[in-house]
């Protein structure tokens, strides 16, 4: 896929990869096998037809390309952008036994943009309103999600979202040049134009609980994310210039810090900037203080680059890019200036053991092996924990031991009969794509207990 030079892009906060012209993406379906046995549809955990779509695009039939995926998925842009297709459907792909897998997520992509340059989108067709009532916690993907399933089969459906704008980890989390927020909130519009409500500003826990809400409607979906980012707890990390990423990229993207002063979130410019993690939050994070213009970006990273959990396409944008990779390296004390602001980092040198629980080598520090490096801000990027909020003020529900909600693998049922529950807040932070697959199967169950409840 075409996508801007590293010289230009680290100077803007437009997106990188520019998307396939409609000869290429018809070049690259025709490579579809049309299994007969389609291995890629079992990778996808919203269950898209892949064939199916890819043969439209071939046949020239985009239109109806677009109508076959959005059956089972209402964010196909989103999806075609973030998922980690390459874990997922394009794993499963026949082609990619001898060569290049089929570009799944590309071509996803493709369909999704053509029909927003058509500036017409398709309403599907809408079942009977039942009568039922039906609210969701949390406006990211899987809430959105679960409001697209429900509004087609006939329920009324509000969304009640805290923040000022609805899109969840796509809109404060993933950077503008990964995912424009114009496209989410394309996508969000869509769901609002088949008749969902949503009103933002609205913490649920807050404004109200969800046992008040309950009073209203007659079932409750939680998709509330994980909010609540974890520390590493060493010494220095409540120092000024020390970020949590879930801050720092929330300051640029939900806020257009990197627009300051027509924005009001003013974003520190250091110079030379450590990103602390090795998933796609941290690479985001790296490739974000590059755009804001830092001297020197280090990712710091206690494991080896094949151990590194972002996907291969951040990891070699982020190095295009000029950010710098501390491997085997470990920080264990953040030490600040006489006025508390962060002027160095102190690592230890690791080295790789026999493989963790977690199938990656384990990361065993060197002994003496102790170093200090100049930084002057450090975003601490190494994961998140479900938000406790909806937990800790909905009295009955089965807490995991990591703060998640428990649900039914089958189901998405919490231990309360009327509710439900799936993405982040039960998975901890996890993919966008698994956090609609949750989605898909809470609607379907949320369905089958309203029409049965008579």
């Amino acid at each position: 896929m075409p996508k801007q030079t590293p010289w230009e892009r680290i100077k803007n906060f437009e997106e990188v990869a520019l998307g396939y012209p409609i000869e290429t993406a018809v070049e690259e379906a025709s490579r579809c096998l049309q299994c007969k046995k389609p291995f890629c549809n079992q990778g996808c955990p919203v269950g898209i037809d892949i064939p199916g779509f890819i043969k439209c695009i071939v046949e020239g039939d985009i239109a109806s390309g677009v109508k076959k995926i959005k059956e089972t998925n209402a964010l196909p842009a989103i999806c075609g952008r973030v998922c980690p297709q390459e874990e997922q459907c394009e794993k499963m792909c026949v082609v990619g036994k001898k060569g290049d897998p089929l570009s799944i997520g590309r071509l996803e992509r493709f369909v999704a943009d053509w029909e927003a340059a058509q500036g017409k989108i398709e309403v599907p067709d809408m079942a009977p309103k039942t009568g039922k009532k039906v609210a969701i916690v949390g406006a990211g993907p899987a809430g959105v999600t679960v409001a697209n399933d429900l509004i087609i089969l006939g329920h009324d459906v509000t969304i009640f979202e805290a923040l000022h704008e609805c899109g969840g980890v796509l809109m404060y989390g993933i950077p503008e040049f990964r995912l424009p927020k114009r496209i989410v909130n394309r996508e969000v519009e869509y769901v609002r134009s088949l008749g969902v409500k949503i009103y933002t500003d609205f913490v649920v826990g807050k404004t109200r609980t969800v046992d008040q809400l309950l009073k209203e409607f007659d079932a409750i979906f939680v998709g509330s994310g994980a909010g609540l980012p974890w520390f590493m707890e060493i010494p220095g990390e409540n120092l000024n210039g020390v970020f949590s990423a879930n801050e720092y990229l929330t300051r640029v993207n939900l806020m257009k810090g990197f627009r300051f002063p027509e924005y009001d979130t003013p974003v520190k410019r250091p110079s030379r900037v450590a990103v602390v993690g090795g998933g796609n939050v941290a690479m985001d994070s790296a490739r974000t203080a590059i755009r804001l213009g830092a001297d020197e970006v280090h990712l710091v990273y206690r494991r080896s680059r094949t151990e590194l959990p972002a996907r291969i396409e951040e990891v070699e944008n982020a190095e295009e890019e000029g950010v710098i990779f501390d491997l085997l390296t470990l920080p264990v004390r953040l030490i600040g200036d006489e006025r508390g602001w962060i002027k160095e980092m102190e690592c230890l040198r690791m080295e790789l053991g026999e493989p963790d629980s977690s199938g990656r080598r384990k990361p065993i520090p060197v002994e003496g092996s102790n170093f200090i490096v100049p930084f002057d801000a450090a975003v601490i990027a190494i994961g998140n924990s479900p938000n406790p909020l909806i937990p800790m003020t909905t009295p009955g529900l089965e807490i995991s031991k990591k703060g998640g909600i428990v649900t039914s693998a089958e189901t998405g049922q919490t231990s309360r009969p009327n509710i439900w529950a799936g993405g982040d807040i039960v998975r901890g932070a996890a993919t966008v794509i698994s956090a609609m697959g949750d989605g898909r199967i809470a609607a379907a169950s949320i369905h089958k207990h309203l029409m049965n409840k008579e």
